[in-house]
């Protein structure tokens, strides 16, 4: 009879043993200050015949203990602060800053005219250009964002959404002028339109055009971009306006549904592109909860790609993910109290088994953080990583009755909210009607009125409050000549470029829009020829309207 333990020294045989030759600095001896000597992985010490339909192994289905076989004891999770501001020039400075520090991975933030397609000198830009995020209207500013980061050597995630697949082109422009061919860039978008109608709000396109942009990038990339990831579907921002954890994973899943299926439309063999997905989650504050959140939801994907979509190999069944620490948990309040918060949600996203990390700055609740609060953010995942040993066994929590309880209760009522949208027609209905809203809203409502009682308690917030409090931090600052400076650059590049050319491809852009044809290759010519974001996303515009929500909450 096969024992745990037989199935055990089989696995670390096949599975583990050649992986660790890649990474000969992980490949020691564990053992604690005491002596105690750290086994890779621990296993009931019974046989459990619930065991591999539930845990199984770290890179084995249903993938509830990991998606790769020696997660943190071959090499730690990606450590990839967000970042952007101001200028291309600016960020590409506070990129270089990071990396120099021990960052592992670059993410990128945009400024809300590029998230929405606006160039920099749009009437609708005004009083927006450079403030939450990097401007980048144009592939000229993408070149000097990424300047002197080698695309084949440090992966690029971009938090961007509905023209997603035009600054996707945009990074496959530079890597050509770097030399980096395509097949090489690694890297994420973040490209998930549903959440947006959902959540957050920078869309541009109907519902139906923008899924069709999706599928044009699955599509493309599974040829000729292969090791980047063509989505990254957020649980984050559903998070952020208010869910509970089991909507997080609900929704989220939800919207991978409705991705996976798109592209199945759309005429693509599922394990061509199902490898390519990955996902972005929120580390809030309850903080057992958010590691079985993790668990339950890597569980329920594996058993939706199987069975639900009959994906065929291993790797089409993994939830690999990026976490972010919740910022809306960080109070103006007593803001250093926000360092405590985020080691906290940080640590539970490690313990969870998360791919990637940002860690936000104790200042987020205030501005954008300052190159020290950044530095702090950092310097928290490097002591999570290199002195607190969570990362010497994988998977330490599993086993635990009250994780593996609440992982059970997450899935079930995540399933149900699921087979609730299913019911209704799939997550397009679901939103359209406004019915995850309002699921949302009234979490959010719920939560405001448990603060307001006190029932739920935010420290330095409703209790523990000091009186007559200053803020004492120092505060990052915005140039506002930002504005007026890539005016003139846009005018500068509208002057010097072929504009005939410009006419041509608009018309070649509008006519293309009303076929089936594949977008992604015209969007990479459209860019070389430095037509801009704007330019772009208004053709569009004119093609497909904009989205104008039906429903009221």
């Amino acid at each position: 009879m096969t024992t745990l333990n037989d199935k055990k020294r089989q696995w670390e045989a096949e599975a583990v043993e050649p992986l660790l030759d890649r990474f000969p600095e992980r490949k020691k001896n564990f053992e604690t200050t005491s002596g105690i000597p750290i086994d890779r992985l621990y296993v009931p010490t019974q046989d459990d015949p619930d065991y591999t339909e539930k845990l199984g192994f770290p890179g084995e289905y249903p993938y509830t203990r990991g998606v790769q076989p020696t997660m943190y004891r071959g090499r730690y999770w990606t450590m990839r602060q967000y970042a952007g501001f101001g200028t291309a020039a600016e960020s590409n400075e506070r990129y270089k800053f990071l990396l120099s520090q021990g960052q592992t991975g670059l993410s990128v933030a945009f400024d809300l005219p590029t998230q929405i397609g606006y160039d920099s000198d749009d009437p609708m830009a005004l009083g927006e250009v450079g403030k939450v995020g990097v401007s980048i209207p144009s592939l000229e500013d993408m070149a000097l964002l990424l300047d002197g980061i080698p695309l084949d050597k440090v992966s690029i995630s971009m938090t961007i959404n509905a023209p997603a697949a035009v600054l996707l082109a945009m990074v496959i422009a530079v890597g050509k002028q770097q030399g980096v061919a395509a097949s090489k860039l690694r890297g994420t978008i973040q490209n998930d339109i549903l959440k947006e109608y959902i959540a957050r709000g920078t869309y541009i396109f109907p519902p139906r055009p923008s899924m069709r942009l999706i599928t044009d990038i699955f599509d493309y990339c599974s040829r000729e971009v292969p090791s980047w990831n063509t989505i990254s579907v957020s649980g984050y921002h559903i998070r952020e306006a208010g869910s509970t954890a089991a909507q997080e994973i609900a929704f989220t899943l939800a919207d991978g549904i409705a991705y996976v299926q798109a592209a199945i439309d759309a005429g693509l063999d599922v394990d061509s592109f199902a490898d390519q997905i990955s996902f972005f989650f929120n580390a809030h504050n309850n903080f057992l909860e958010e590691i079985a959140k993790f668990r339950a939801a890597r569980r329920m994907w594996a058993r939706i790609m199987r069975d639900r979509f009959g994906a065929k190999d291993p790797k089409s069944w993994r939830l690999r993910f990026h976490t972010q620490t919740a910022g809306s948990t960080l109070t103006a309040q007593q803001p250093e109290n926000n360092v405590v918060r985020v080691a906290l949600q940080a640590l539970s996203a490690v313990l969870g088994g998360t791919q990637s990390l940002h860690t936000n700055g104790r200042d987020e609740a205030l501005a954008l953080p300052t190159e020290e609060s950044a530095q702090i953010a950092l310097r928290t995942q490097q002591i999570i990583a290199y002195e607190s040993g969570v990362a010497d066994t994988i998977d330490p929590f599993a086993g635990s009755y009250y994780i593996e309880q609440l992982t059970d209760e997450l899935e079930k009522h995540a399933f149900a909210y699921i087979h609730t949208i299913d019911q209704m027609g799939g997550v397009l209905t679901a939103i359209e009607s406004g019915y995850v809203q309002r699921e949302i809203q009234e979490a959010a409502y719920r939560f405001q009125r448990d603060l307001e009682t006190k029932k739920e308690i935010v420290v330095g917030m409703n209790r523990f409050v000091k009186e007559d409090e200053g803020l004492t931090m120092a505060m990052m600052k915005l140039d506002p000549a930002i504005e007026a400076s890539q005016r003139a650059r846009l005018a500068a590049l509208r002057a010097r470029r072929d504009n005939d050319k410009i006419v041509e491809l608009r018309g070649q852009l509008a006519a293309a829009a009303t076929q089936d044809e594949n977008l992604m290759p015209l969007f990479v010519t459209c860019v070389e020829n430095d037509m801009t974001l704007g330019e772009i996303c208004h053709t569009l515009r004119d093609v497909w309207g904009e989205y104008k929500p039906s429903f009221d909450l």
